[in-house]
């Protein structure tokens, strides 16, 4: 599960109560980190907390203090996860400085309504925040449908405009930014957290081999589908932990696609493994007729029987040249599904299709990290 999703419950049972809470934000890292920017904790003052902003090194200290560092508004702390580091007795050996937003209710609760709101409904978020000055942690949010300030504090409307525009920048970009500019006339420090679309995977296929495949997706925190034209096994009671369980009336595919299939984004990812050929010729059919096309779409089995069910899909759809446009979809897809990693078990298996679609969606290079010089990815500072 994402931080988000653990501390959403604990939000949500702190606002009900009227309690106050600190929520922590990684804003910049300084050298190696477990976490980077964006990773966020919540503290309650009874102790409870959920998220992470470390690989468990940092998250005691953080909310040991976090209520009296922020008795006086929101602040910026540092913390070293150096082994030698002499202003901290607990370093982890990673060797990095992580600096860190604390805040309570009045400044988060905004922006953890936002980042619900864009997580439910799986749609990007830029969120402009100001770190430094008297207007720390004012921010104004930059999503597909709105543009908003989001903090109690007030600012000029021109100051507002300009972080809007970076907001929007960042949204356009599809990635952090990271900024000294002047707001007020003073010069200040804007970060803007990019949060992409919550992935989304679409299984299609309920039979006992879907179930890692969504543990896995679940653990990270991705939306999944389950679709099968089996009736009894495309059932709620076998796939509990799936966000969305679909019976598919498989003879009225792919007219019926537009409908059933009306939540896939073209960011998401779709796997075929019902091991049915009827099945998977009408599922290709309803996914490549549509206008968005997913980012990830692999089938499960040979590439030969991949080649023919796709002749199959474009002979339903009513293509001329069947073959030909199977060659065109198959080097659009990934067939089979999955990495190499030596998977014999169903539990494998699943393990090398989550790593394609991880893979594939954030253009990694699959490469062992000892062979990749930046774990994170750079943040712009234009």
């Amino acid at each position: 599960m994402t931080d988000l999703e653990n501390i959403v419950p604990l939000w949500h049972a702190l606002r009900d109560a009227g309690s106050d809470y600190v929520l922590a934000t990684v804003v910049e890292v300084d050298g190696p980190s477990y976490r980077k920017p964006g990773a966020r904790m919540l503290i309650a003052a009874d102790g409870r907390r959920a998220g992470t902003v470390s690989g468990g090194c940092l998250e005691a200290e953080v909310a040991k203090r976090a209520f009296w560092m922020t008795e006086s508004g929101p602040v910026v702390e540092r913390y070293s996860t150096a082994e030698d580091d002499g202003d901290l007795p607990y370093g982890s050996g990673c060797g990095g400085v992580v600096y860190i937003l604390l805040e309570r209710r009045a400044t988060a609760a905004s922006l953890l309504t936002e980042l619900e709101a864009a997580f439910d409904a799986r749609v990007p978020l830029a969120i402009a925040t100001i770190l430094d000055g008297a207007n720390i942690a004012t921010r104004v949010f930059a999503g597909p449908t709105k543009t908003n300030c989001g903090s109690e504090q007030i600012i000029a409307e021109s100051s507002a405009a300009i972080l809007s525009n970076l907001a929007g920048l960042a949204l356009e970009r599809m990635q952090s930014i990271d900024q000294r500019l002047s707001i007020d006339r003073r010069k200040t420090r804007v970060w803007v957290d990019y949060r992409a679309p919550r992935p989304g995977l679409w299984i299609f296929g309920a039979g006992d081999d879907a179930k890692p495949l969504l543990r896995l997706a679940r653990e990270l925190g991705w939306f999944v589908s389950i679709a099968d034209g089996r009736s009894h096994l495309a059932t709620r009671e076998r796939f509990r932990a799936a966000d969305k369980v679909t019976a598919l009336p498989i003879s009225t595919l792919p007219e019926a696609a537009s409908s059933l299939f009306s939540d896939l984004k073209a960011t998401d990812a779709a796997v075929l493994l019902t091991h049915s050929f009827e099945q998977d010729s009408q599922i290709l059919a309803s996914l490549f007729a549509r206008e968005v096309q997913s980012a990830y779409v692999g089938v499960l089995g040979p590439q030969r029987r991949t080649r023919e069910v796709l002749a199959e899909a474009a002979r339903l759809l009513g293509l001329p040249n069947p073959m030909e446009r199977a060659e065109e979809w198959l080097s659009r897809m990934h067939a089979p599904t999955g990495l190499d990693l030596g998977a014999e078990t169903p539990a494998a298996i699943a393990l090398s299709i989550i790593a394609e679609i991880q893979q594939t969606l954030n253009n990694g290079s699959a490469l062992p990290l000892r062979q990749v010089r930046a774990v994170h990815p750079a943040i712009s500072r234009v």
